[in-house]
């Protein structure tokens, strides 16, 4: 077992004005999850996504996608088409709305939802119980899925899309943020994220009506009144102050973040691209990605689980991709398009270490590690 310094896959990453921010509310005692950070949180996120939306600060990315579905109508008994390669924050609230996920395989150009299958699963569903209620996308590790497709399938069967971007704040599809691609737009900023307020979300919509709704259902639906009255459900949703004030001190350095991350990236490939073995994901055209994580696509599981378990044994975290939401024992008994891309993706592919905070020393070391194991 090595002695050396633990190297994370993806830690925080504070840029030095947070504390400014943080100061700012205690100073003032807004304490609360409402405030100028608050505010200005929303407004430094709505300035870099374009400024054509509204924007809407959660405590988690979670809460956001929940939010989506309720504006968008979701309840017992509809049908959500979601990606099944993705993480399980992004299928979990369907249930909490009592409606029922439909998993949607991957194709290879970036990993994420196929139009193919897309249309096929929505054509079954039409066919056999009822027009699906929504589809939830994700931009998996940095990379924007096929918007122009999806969207022109979800338009074809007036079906809203909601475009789960937590792991692509920052990456950009034909210079337009992910995030506002479709109807609505989630972000997350849990602590491995490219920016963190320790745990945060934010949802992106068109118009200051939606905002405003989504604002009403994150504060406990509590409607106009003196006294407390309620005539929704609601929700504890909204952004704490003092985190918001974490959220503006990052978005000073957003711009460092991403291309710290691209760095990984270059570095990576630039010395590993040579093993016919290993495989990048690469930008497709008119991509920008963040490159929030650095992923590799290698010819076995036999060949994934040497390199991470070397990794392992000298303190170097990795981490397999995404076991697919259609695999999960939670999810067995639901509805899934597959074609088997993502359960192979699953089996051969692994995260490489690509927080910002990586030095070229916890570089090269990550390096070593794997070329000893591409040598034995």
């Amino acid at each position: 077992m090595s002695s050396n310094t633990k190297i994370y896959l993806s830690s925080p990453h504070m840029g030095g004005a947070e504390l400014k921010f943080i100061n700012q509310a205690f100073d003032t005692n807004w304490i609360a999850p409402l405030g100028p950070n608050v505010n200005g949180f929303e407004e430094d996120l709505k300035r870099f996504l374009g400024g054509e939306n509204e924007v809407t600060a959660l405590n988690s990315g979670t809460s956001a996608i929940h939010v989506a579905l309720q504006l968008l109508g979701v309840s017992n008994g509809d049908e959500v088409l979601c990606q099944s390669f993705t993480f399980s924050a992004s299928a979990n609230p369907i249930v909490y709305q009592g409606a029922r996920p439909v998993f949607i395989d991957s194709e290879l150009d970036t990993w994420n939802m196929s139009p193919e299958l897309l249309e096929i699963a929505i054509k079954d569903r039409i066919a056999k119980y009822k027009k699906p209620k929504a589809i939830v996308a994700v931009h998996i590790y940095g990379i924007p899925f096929k918007a122009n497709e999806i969207n022109a399938i979800a338009k074809k069967y007036e079906i809203p899309v909601v475009e789960d971007s937590a792991e692509a704040f920052g990456s950009t599809y034909f210079d337009k943020a992910c995030g506002t691609l479709s109807d609505v737009g989630v972000l997350s900023f849990n602590g491995n994220k490219i920016i963190t307020t320790s745990g945060g979300g934010a949802l992106v919509v068109k118009n200051l009506k939606l905002k405003n709704k989504a604002v009403f259902l994150a504060t406990q639906a509590r409607d106009n009144a003196p006294h407390y009255e309620h005539s929704s459900i609601g929700f504890n949703y909204r952004l704490s102050n003092v985190l918001a004030g974490i959220g503006r001190g990052q978005m000073e350095v957003i711009e460092d973040r991403v291309a710290s991350r691209r760095n990984n990236y270059n570095f990576y490939k630039s010395n590993l691209s040579k093993y016919k073995s290993i495989q990048f994901l690469e930008e497709p055209e008119g991509v920008f990605s963040n490159r929030w994580m650095t992923c590799i696509n290698t010819e076995s599981y036999e060949m994934r689980e040497s390199i991470r378990l070397n990794l392992q044994d000298n303190e170097i975290e990795s981490r397999p991709l995404w076991k697919p939401m259609h695999l999960q024992a939670v999810f067995k008994d639901c509805l899934a398009f597959t074609d088997g891309t993502s359960e192979r993706l699953f089996n051969n592919g692994l995260c490489l270490p690509s927080g910002s905070n990586l030095t070229p020393e916890d570089l090269q070391r990550v390096l070593s590690v794997i070329l000893k194991t591409q040598n034995q």
